[in-house]
């Protein structure tokens, strides 16, 4: 049907479908030239009912957050008029003539066509009920739906969504965004009854229910009530329960627009849809029907934008005279995260053997804890038919690429935590080239390698650029990472791109050895723009780094250099190195515009934007006055407390101007900072021992308030936790820790490098029958080799497989082999890395274990409780008010909140050169206020400020999302300096 000279297509729908329709015509040529009038090609006219051009329906929610709608759009001028297409906004069809070939438009227009597609999508079902159209009663599907239901929700406080399927639970989480308390009210028996069986939504609901969204599921909306001007106040459940409601909103599901073609009299199917053959063509050869209205050949309906993409493709095809691609059925896998919860399904997740199918084996892992759920289903030739993961979906991208084929290793290797049973997942050369990488744009394997080598890819970005692949819900983002690393695309090996060439241990060994002091100096002489310099990877020593040094441009610029990577491992450092540097305080001066959130206000970021408060309690040892002080404190400030398993009381809740007066008192009672923001020491945790357990063999809990109060206040790669246990029964749990020690009778044997967490993992016999002298010792040379070599944010149980899979010094290579198992050495990585740290901390074979014993003495002696220190010092004190009082008072390098004039809450960051950025405050990932309290930096030369809570980067000069664009902030008026 390729148009030999100019005929005219009309195109019914402008969405993501329709507007693909037309990127696929325009790639194959088949539009016609509007500057060669009467050429060859199609000449395009679309009617579109919104009054805005096709955008992204997939991102709709992110709106609720900030983004800026025109962000979502995805045409532009110059595509539409630069191929000739006529696009008629806000003046959709009415009518369509088939023997006339023409269609009538709400305006009146009446339109002839040689070609018609339909691209309608599909509207929201509401269910009859009464009160179904009151005021505050809204559905979501469009912008303007959006924009309605967030003017109304001003002035409401609780919003009930009937649904809880996804679009449902996407609308649950805009409602929670927008601050309503929030129900979602779902008939049948489980959330995502399409999605995900009993067990994976069972997970799914404990995440939910954990963020205050209420669930009630098996249950419909009988009634709206509505109050006496007429707004929805109440929901009435088909139980006889009523919900409060303010806002209803309606997400019970879609149904095809098909009343155009039923008018027509083209076919459509008994549950709707136009009916189309396998190249989407109706009962009517001139017309053709794509997306959400069509039902296909399969006789399905589907409600995915992938599948609408590739019926796309099928009628460019056929418009275009091929005609070689065809649509008989799509992929329906899909990945998402609902309220904060991963959640995946790929293949048939349901497969049980009904309607002549294989039957399946089930695999299936849980942890309620957790609140992860996967399930694998094998065939009986051993084939994966499908699967569903909820709670942890990292496993998606190595998975749904093998669906109808066999694993290419045992089934527990894609479900088990490492260290239980699991194994380094396959990587992306166990793919065949077939194998589908991308179910939005049906991109292959094989097409983004030979991409990648056509033009020579180096990253994410050039592949989506090359390939369209994750340019559509980004689900196969990891998978195609994965592709660029087995096709030999290598990653920097530098920290980031301001110390392109340094890794943490060589960072850390030119600030020791060169006496570096501030994260300028390290800048001026190493960072990116300068000749820079390397640290020795084999014994730790700093190469020379005299020759060439060179100098970041500008002078003070460096206060918003850096970024939300360097930063803080710089900080990291310079808090560790503090006593070798003669530094006082991680608030000091530079230093404060390095810190994390965490550590900029010594406690933990919660996910509203308040903080913990968590007292160090060492080995669990608590005096009654302590106890009381607590009390008073959570009672007085309202918050919520917690007795942790790491043996200390936690209080949640605190806005981060109450935290200095919280502190006084806690200290007054002689408690001190438990450091739980900081990556160093947590707990030591412990058993009675001796004291009181008629099988203890030594006194675990002086001894774990011992290690607690020596290595207190030590910063590291990352967190450590201690444990001792009084006896062989492991009541302390000790070998689940960084450090681990048990009595023995000869004396303590200590154990490394253990973690819990997702990937648990048992520590390692180090050393046996250890006097405490000899313990402490050990333990000192441990945790300072660990501060020296350990990688950013590495645990010692990384680090140990590391240092067994290759050099043990500065930019050691990494370990590809993972535990196998809970108990042992885990694999020969760790046997390694064992044996390397015996030669090493044993066997002294560096030469450095009286160095590493003697810089723990200088960290012990130079200790002072971080909070006192911030007590005594006013400016430091300033830093916690709730908003600064002028720009004037702005740190350089560092945020601070400010209310406008207009009473609009402001982050508002001063750059080293003076320059200030005002931006919105509210994080519109989370909805709390913290902007303000993230790392400013830059990233590829563009001023940054990353969000404290998820570290989601946002230009400061535009407000956009530099990872998921289609998320903004407001950006605000520079208010003036006060004269």
């Amino acid at each position: 049907m390729a148009a030999q000279r100019t005929q005219t297509l009309v195109l019914i729908g402008h969405g993501m479908v329709g507007h693909r329709l037309l990127e696929a015509l325009a790639e194959r040529g088949a539009l016609a030239d509007p500057s060669v009038p009467g050429g060859p090609g199609w000449q395009v006219t679309v009617l579109a009912e919104e009054d805005v051009p096709a955008y992204d329906r997939v991102h709709l929610s992110s709106v609720f957050t900030g983004t800026d709608p025109n962000q979502l759009g995805l045409s532009t001028p110059e595509f539409l008029s630069g191929h000739g297409v006529d696009l008629r906004l806000g003046d959709p069809a009415e009518h369509i003539d088939p023997a006339a070939r023409t269609v009538t438009t709400t305006s009146g227009a009446v339109v002839p066509y040689d070609a018609l597609v339909l691209a309608t999508g599909s509207y929201p079902f509401v269910p009859p009920i009464p009160g179904a159209d009151a005021a505050g009663c809204f559905t979501y599907r469009t912008l303007y739906d959006v924009d309605a239901l967030t003017r109304y929700a001003e002035q409401a406080g609780t919003g009930v969504v009937i649904g809880g399927g996804l679009l449902g639970l996407e609308a649950a989480g805009a409602l929670r965004t927008l601050g309503l308390t929030t129900h979602v009210v779902e008939f049948a028996p489980r959330l995502m009854p399409l999605q995900v069986d009993d067990g994976g939504a069972a997970a799914l609901r404990a995440t939910i229910e954990s963020m205050g969204v209420v669930v009630h599921t098996g249950v419909g909306a009988a009634e709206v009530e509505t109050d006496a001007d007429g707004k929805a106040c109440l929901l009435k459940l088909s139980n006889g329960e009523r919900l409060p409601a303010d806002v209803v909103v309606f997400s019970a599901g879609v149904r095809p627009r098909d009343r155009l073609a039923r008018e027509a009299g083209l076919a459509v199917g008994d549950r709707g849809g136009v009916a189309v053959d396998e190249h989407c063509r109706t009962t009517d050869p001139y017309v053709y029907a794509i997306g959400e209205c069509a039902q296909t050949s399969d006789g399905r309906v589907y409600g995915l934008v992938a599948p609408g993409y590739q019926m796309a493709e099928a009628v460019a095809d056929q418009l275009a005279g091929s005609g070689a691609t065809v649509f008989t059925g799509a992929d329906t896998s899909t990945k998402l995260k609902l309220l904060g919860a991963d959640v995946a399904s790929f293949g048939d997740p349901f497969a049980d053997g009904r309607d002549g199918g294989p039957r399946a084996t089930e695999i299936v892992f849980s942890d309620g804890r957790e609140g992860v759920y996967k399930k694998l289903l094998l065939g009986p030739e051993g084939q994966l038919l499908g699967g569903i993961l909820v709670g942890d979906a990292e496993a998606y991208g190595s998975l749904k690429p093998h669906a109808g084929r066999r694993l290419p290793g045992p089934p527990e290797a894609f479900l088990l935590p490492a260290g239980a049973g699991g194994a380094e997942l396959p990587g992306a050369d166990a793919l065949p080239d077939d194998a589908v990488v991308c179910s939005c744009h049906n991109v292959t394997k094989g097409a983004v390698v030979a991409a990648i080598t056509e033009h020579g890819l180096t990253d994410l970005g050039g592949v989506k650029r090359c390939t369209k692949a994750g340019t559509g819900c980004g689900g196969c983002a990891g998978t195609l990472q994965a592709v660029l690393d087995a096709a030999g695309v290598e990653r920097s090996r530098g920290l980031c791109e301001h110390f392109p060439q340094l890794t943490r241990p060589e960072i850390y060994e030119l600030v020791r050895t060169e006496h570096i002091r501030s994260f300028t100096e390290l800048m001026d002489r190493y960072g990116s723009g300068g000749a820079g310099g390397s640290a020795d990877a084999g014994g730790g020593e700093a190469r020379d780094a005299g020759a060439g040094a060179g100098r970041v441009t500008g002078t003070g610029g460096n206060a918003g250099a850096g970024c939300v990577v360097c930063k803080p491992v710089v900080a990291n450092v310079l808090g560790t190195l503090a006593p070798e540097l003669g530094l006082r305080h991680v608030l000091d001066g530079e230093q404060a515009a390095l810190q994390d959130s965490n550590d900029l206000f010594l406690a933990n970021l919660q996910k509203n934007g308040t903080y913990s408060v968590v007292p160090r309690v060492p080995g669990g040892e608590i005096t009654p006055e302590q106890l009381i002080a607590l009390g008073e404190v959570a009672r007085d400030h309202g918050l919520y407390s917690k007795i942790t398993g790491g043996q200390r009381i936690d209080l949640f809740g605190a806005r981060k101007e109450e935290l200095p007066a919280i502190w006084r008192r806690l200290i007054a009672a002689g408690l001190e900072s438990g450091q739980a923001y900081g990556k160093s020491l947590r707990t030591v945790k412990s058993c009675v021992g001796s004291r009181f357990c008629r099988f203890g063999q030594g006194d675990s809990v002086q001894l774990a308030i011992d290690l607690e109060l020596r290595y207190r206040g030590l910063r590291a790669p990352h967190k450590i936790k201690g444990g001792v246990s009084g006896c062989l029964r492991e009541c302390a749990e000790a070998r689940g820790k960084d450090i681990g020690v048990i009595a023995t009778a000869g004396g303590w044997n200590l154990y490394v490098c253990g973690n819990g967490g997702t990937r648990p993992r048992h520590a390692d016999l180090l050393a046996s029958d250890l006097s405490a002298a000899g313990l402490f010792a050990l333990i000192d040379r441990f945790l300072m080799y660990y501060v020296r070599t350990g990688e950013r944010l590495e645990r010692t149980s990384a680090w140990l497989e590391r240092l067994g899979g290759g050099t043990d010094g500065a930019g050691g290579t990494e370990a590809s082999s993972r535990t196998a198992g809970a108990g042992g050495t885990g694999g020969t990585a760790a046997a390694r890395g064992l044996a390397r740290l015996r030669e090493v901390l044993i066997e002294d074979s560096l030469g450095i274990c009286a160095e590493l014993e003697a810089q723990m003495d200088r960290h012990v002696a130079a200790y002072r409780d971080e909070w006192q220190a911030v007590l005594d010092d006013p400016a430091a004190l300033a830093r916690f008010a709730p908003h600064v009082a002028g720009v004037e008072f702005l740190e350089p390098g560092r945020g601070r909140a400010a209310v406008l004039a207009d009473g609009t809450e402001a982050a508002l960051f001063r750059n080293g050169d003076g320059e200030v950025y005002a931006v919105g405050n509210r994080d519109p990932f989370s909805g709390a206020d913290v902007i303000a309290d993230g790392i400013m930096g830059s990233r590829d030369g563009v001023p940054v400020v990353a969000s404290p809570l998820h570290k989601q980067e946002f230009d400061l000069r535009t407000g956009a999302c530099i990872d998921d664009p289609s998320v903004t902030l407001p950006v605000l008026p520079v208010p003036t300096a006060r004269p």
